[in-house]
């Protein structure tokens, strides 16, 4: 993956990062100068093979444990970065997961508060934690990672998951209005169906074929062609972005 970004002197971290498109966010960062935190739950491999890359071509990056279900977990994740890389200059909020696919008439309270905290709730707290770094300097950037399910409902047994993802969407609006005037500028991605492990857990083989067979460009996408709309995001060139969600799904859906 070749820089097209200068983020030389920059702090970015980006959580949910051991694999998919966090993966290729942390290291499209990494090689264009950033400093990077790396975040992870289970996949401390994954995380330390990020690190190592990044490292090994001159860059600096650490890698940080933290469940994102947990809010202390999440205040730590951002006191680490500002003690050991600087203060946050781009927030990536990428952590998140649809835990298990569930029917309406399955759907218990708890995994429904889980699935929220996860992917909602320690976005919003990641952001608020940094954005006073980012107003000392008056400019910084936040990029919400949400999902073509937040748009079209998700697959069945995602309503969770769906409705999680479409109240990120709406956060990203409200971030954007309040602090945009202040240099900070809150925007979103929305990936459709992208080659990540999220869908070796919860999609079968068959259904991966048939959602190539009805995305006009006629494939899955690849993490990293997500990756560099959020670098974009991240840039001097969004700059007269805020409060956006770009759609990144092959003309799986529409507007």
């Amino acid at each position: 993956m070749q820089a097209k970004y200068d983020f030389t002197g920059k702090v970015a971290l980006v959580t949910g990062a051991s694999s998919g498109i966090g993966r290729a966010t942390a290291e499209l960062f990494g090689s264009c100068g950033a400093k990077v935190a790396v975040t992870y739950h289970h996949n401390e491999k994954g995380a330390n093979e990020v690190v190592d890359k990044i490292t090994e071509s001159g860059g600096k990056a650490i890698a940080i444990q933290a469940d994102f279900n947990k809010m202390s977990d999440v205040k730590n994740v951002v006191e680490r970065t500002q003690n050991e890389l600087g203060d946050v200059d781009i927030l990536v909020n990428n952590a998140g997961s649809l835990v298990e696919r569930l029917r309406t008439n399955v759907l218990t309270e708890e995994r429904w508060d889980e699935v929220f905290a996860l992917n909602v709730k320690s976005a919003f707290f990641a952001a608020q934690l940094v954005i006073p770094q980012m107003l000392e300097k008056k400019d910084g950037v936040i990029v919400n990672v949400t999902s073509i399910a937040g748009r079209n409902g998700g697959a069945p047994g995602s309503i969770h998951y769906s409705s999680a993802k479409a109240a990120m969407l709406t956060m990203t609006k409200g971030l954007a209005k309040e602090f945009a005037a202040q240099g900070i500028r809150v925007n979103a991605v929305s990936p459709g169906v992208i080659d990540t492990p999220f869908h070796e857990d919860f999609s079968t083989p068959e259904a991966m074929k048939n959602f190539a067979n009805i995305i006009p460009i006629g494939r899955v996408g690849k993490s990293s062609e997500v990756a560099t709309v959020i670098a974009f995001l991240a840039s001097d060139a969004a700059s007269y972005l805020a409060g956006e969600t770009i759609e990144i799904n092959g003309g799986m859906l529409m507007d």
